[in-house]
């Protein structure tokens, strides 16, 4: 089996996520996808209370929700225009930065140097399953219509199901059976808040290769940091 990729140990590759830092357990995930790497990580809603995330940026439509975990464990569902509106005033420090979140976010600087996973997830099941059918987890059920839509094409058939991120192994074993009756060419593990050990779990059920989003994010945005 081959090592995950090594990167420059000097180098620091900024981090933004959705909801708030800090994020041990991201730190974490990245650690095993790219051993070495120094990442930087800060949240679209830092400095906002619970009350205020709860008040000012809760989600206005199935289409604006996102799902974050808080710097304290919990889970919560928040306003992707909300969030964008925060990233853009962000987003003008230069440097490698990486998006920690799947979504598609328009009106976002256009920058060779910010990586957006859901571009790279894209492009890399496009490239692995061509034609077939494609599964998706996504964290909460309101993404299972939007994000069937936004990965469908010619040839490629989408089963996208709900598996919200942190949940218990019997969870999502259940996932991993519901999935696997649709026999899947490919799987998708459409959040950054999925982990190496999901995947762990879910492969040998599902019976096919199994993506981890923030293992390939990780992993591209590597590549823009120095040897």
């Amino acid at each position: 089996m081959l090592d995950a990729p090594t990167t420059n140990t000097t180098a620091t590759l900024r981090v933004l996520v959705i909801g708030q830092s800090p994020r041990p357990e991201i730190e974490e995930q990245f650690a095993l996808a790219v051993p070495g790497m120094r990442i930087a990580v800060e949240g679209a809603l830092d400095g906002m209370t619970r009350e205020e995330i709860a008040r000012d940026a809760a989600p206005r439509s199935d289409a604006d929700t996102l799902f974050t975990v808080l710097p304290s464990g919990e889970t919560t569902k928040i306003s992707k225009a909300v969030v964008t509106e925060k990233l853009v005033g962000k987003l003008g420090v230069p440097g490698p930065t990486l998006l920690n979140c799947t979504g598609a976010f328009k009106g976002l600087p256009e920058r060779a140097d910010l990586v957006q996973p859901s571009a790279v997830l894209e492009g890399l099941t496009a490239a692995l399953l061509p034609k077939g059918r494609l599964g998706l987890l996504v964290p909460v059920p309101e993404q299972v219509e939007s994000l069937t839509a936004k990965r469908a094409r010619p040839g490629l058939e989408v089963v996208a199901m709900p598996l919200q991120p942190l949940s218990d192994e019997a969870t999502i074993e259940a996932a991993g059976r519901a999935m696997a009756a649709h026999k899947p060419d490919l799987l998708v593990l459409d959040c950054m808040s999925y982990t190496a050990a999901d995947k762990a779990i879910l492969g040998p059920i599902v019976g096919c290769p199994v993506l981890v989003s923030i293992e390939v994010a990780a992993r591209a945005a590597a590549c823009l940091l120095p040897a």
